[in-house]
């Protein structure tokens, strides 16, 4: 448990969160660009969640001892990995169900009004594709099918240092 505190705590933890993120997000960007993989509406919500995962690990390493700022962090985290792992599982059913009339992949991105990101953004958070195509399999996987796989990962890593950073709380 002290071993799972410490890591709670440590700052190159928080970086290496924020590390392994980051290095996702630059791996999308050169599947779109120098690949030219045309991301859809389920990839940018994708892409955002695993933004969501830099920016909780850049908040967690700015101040890992503080209670309040670490708090926020794990929230950040949870929410980003549990909401792209749900987005990753939905988007794999639309590439492999028979069902045409299952899922239709919207035409913009469903952003709050107040933050048009694929406005503000395009070149980050534009939606080009379809959500239906296989563009890409690496070991039978699709990218939706790897993006879970990986946001699996995250969740099951914040769940187990959330879990520590409960009990430590309660310890006092």
């Amino acid at each position: 448990m002290n071993q799972l505190h410490a890591l709670v705590v440590s700052k190159k933890a928080w970086l290496l969160l924020a590390s392994s993120a980051f290095l996702l997000e630059c791996i999308a960007l050169y599947f779109q660009y120098a690949m030219g993989l045309e991301p859809c509406i389920m990839c940018i919500y994708q892409r955002t969640a695993v933004l969501g995962v830099l920016v909780a690990g850049i908040v967690g390493y700015l101040k890992p001892n503080n209670l309040v700022i670490r708090s926020v962090a794990f929230i950040i985290w949870g929410i980003a990995s549990i909401w792209g792992f749900l987005i990753a599982k939905e988007h794999i059913y639309m590439q492999t169900t028979d069902d045409p009339f299952a899922f239709t992949c919207d035409m913009f991105p469903n952003f709050p009004e107040f933050m048009p990101l694929h406005e503000w953004v395009p070149v980050f958070f534009a939606a080009t594709g379809d959500c239906g195509n296989i563009d890409w399999e690496f070991a039978g996987l699709s990218m939706p099918g790897w993006m879970e796989v990986i946001f699996a990962a995250f969740s099951i890593v914040f769940i187990v240092t959330f879990v520590t950073h409960i009990l430590t709380i309660k310890k006092g």
